[in-house]
């Protein structure tokens, strides 16, 4: 399996990109770093006054055949019945089980998977087997376990 090689330069230009910040939310704790648009009228991050934090623009986006792909290369797929897994190209796709399916499905769906090649990004954990085994615990000497009679 090969995955869609990212460039290195798609990789370089998402290191590039800023991480983009509510406005004042480095000075209030009530205030979440989550992106808003800054919409005062005198607001310097606004008017992009140099040494303000940069806004989100149509430049930053992600070319087209780059977007949405997982860090691995592969288009990611959310996968919910083994039925899904029917037309995926195990060259491009990468599966994700749903996490509201439970351990039946997911043992089948993971079965389903290993025989058409497709990778799983989130295998479920097995539990190891335990297998049971016979403790043999030597005898002792003058320890034995028959009963003896006394005064009969």
């Amino acid at each position: 399996m090969s995955p869609m090689k990212i460039p290195r330069w798609v990789r370089e230009l998402k290191l590039k990109r800023p991480e983009f910040v509510r406005q004042e939310s480095w000075r209030y704790v009530r205030v979440k770093p989550n992106w808003r648009r800054p919409r005062g009228k005198d607001s310097k991050m606004r008017l992009q006054v140099k040494g303000w934090p940069p806004l989100v623009k149509i430049g930053y986006r992600t070319p087209k055949d780059y977007r949405n792909l997982h860090p691995s290369g592969y288009k990611e797929v959310l996968v919910y019945r083994p039925e899904d897994l029917q037309g995926l190209n195990p060259e491009i796709h990468a599966i994700r089980i749903a996490s509201s399916v439970g351990m039946r499905k997911k043992l089948l769906i993971v079965e389903e998977a290993r025989k058409l090649g497709l990778k799983i990004l989130n295998p479920p954990r097995l539990m190891e087997e335990v297998e049971e085994v016979e403790v043999v615990r030597p005898e002792v000497e003058g320890s034995s376990q028959e009963v003896e009679e006394v005064g009969s």
